[in-house]
């Protein structure tokens, strides 16, 4: 039990399809979690629940788009159905809204917020309501996990729309945890540094991405298990009196 520490534990994990959310859904797979994998993009899906499957583990993939409202309390039902009751939700689906003010679309920055804040707030609100009523949240089981960044804490050029978008969740996380912390649903965020991933690393190939690096006081991106404590601390029984806190984990990058 000592190293599967969420022995019996469902958690919920939106944009899993890649990137932090896929490496998350392994992770918390490996901790003992039973691990739902939610995302738009579905056609990598089936191919990581078979692999948690085949390691011994209980996985469901699941289709959602977090800027659709009425699709993420059916499809938390589903799960709940398929697996039992949520009590790990981790919002990682997000977008990178990069783009001048002067010039950016109004699609793009509705888009960073749709995605980026009121799908974390739809999906936490969802998952405390289900919390409440299968009795996780009274056994004090009830974990919330908004990943924020960086961003939301400094400012970061050409990425106005997106700081401004980490910053909201990182005061969701704090104006959740303060109205729900009576009930019992601890509500957490990650604020992670530049991490390398399948998304990034075209950019950080070139000349300007390595001068970036080089602009970091360690001068190196973060491993993609950088977060790996971080998370396994919030999702398990040691954050029983931790919520509403903001763990920043950067290597530095944003002295």
């Amino acid at each position: 039990m000592a190293d599967r520490p969420l022995e019996n534990r469902t958690a919920f994990i939106t944009g899993a399809s890649s990137g932090l959310g896929l490496h998350f859904a392994h992770l918390l797979s490996g901790a003992g979690a039973r691990v739902v994998l939610a995302a738009r993009r579905t056609d990598r899906l089936a191919a990581e629940v078979a692999a948690i499957r085949g390691g011994g583990g209980e996985a469901l993939a699941i289709a959602l788009d977090v800027t659709d409202w009425d699709a993420i309390g059916p499809a938390m039902d589903r799960a709940q159905a398929e697996l039992g009751p949520i009590s790990i939700l981790v919002n990682n689906a997000g977008v990178s809204g990069d783009g001048a003010a002067l010039s950016l679309p109004a699609g793009v920055f509705d888009q960073t917020f749709d995605v980026n804040v009121r799908g974390v707030f739809v999906a936490a609100r969802e998952g405390a309501k289900r919390m409440l009523d299968s009795g996780v949240a009274a056994a004090g089981e009830a974990r919330i996990i908004n990943i924020a960044s960086i961003a939301g804490l400094t400012q970061l050029p050409g990425l106005t729309a997106y700081c401004a978008s980490k910053a909201a969740v990182i005061s969701l996380t704090q104006g959740l945890a303060r109205e729900w912390a009576k009930r019992h649903i601890a509500v957490n965020a990650i604020a992670p540094g530049y991490i390398e991933t399948e998304i990034n690393a075209d950019w950080f190939a070139t000349d300007a991405g390595k001068a970036q690096i080089e602009g970091f006081p360690r001068r190196r991106l973060m491993d993609g298990d950088a977060l790996d404590q971080a998370l396994l601390l919030l999702a398990g029984p040691a954050a029983r009196f931790i919520t509403g806190t903001v763990i920043t984990v950067d290597d530095g990058q944003s002295l």
